[in-house]
């Protein structure tokens, strides 16, 4: 799935370390979900979508 994760985190300034003690997950899960090897579960998507207040579907495509 393709997704903005990369980008957004780029634009506050955080590095993968920092997104993920936001998100309460390890910096090796969010280098998979940013390289598309893992898709975030449900409720983890809905935390990185109020995290960066915006809706799940500017966050993540899933058209592939």
């Amino acid at each position: 799935m393709k997704n903005q994760l990369k980008v957004l985190r780029a634009i506050n300034g955080w590095s993968q370390a920092e997104l993920a003690g936001r998100l309460d997950v390890s910096r090796q899960a969010v280098n998979a979900i940013e390289t598309g090897k893992h898709d975030p579960s449900l409720p983890l998507a809905f935390r990185i979508a109020r995290l960066f207040d915006k809706p799940i579907e500017e966050i993540f495509d899933d058209s592939e």
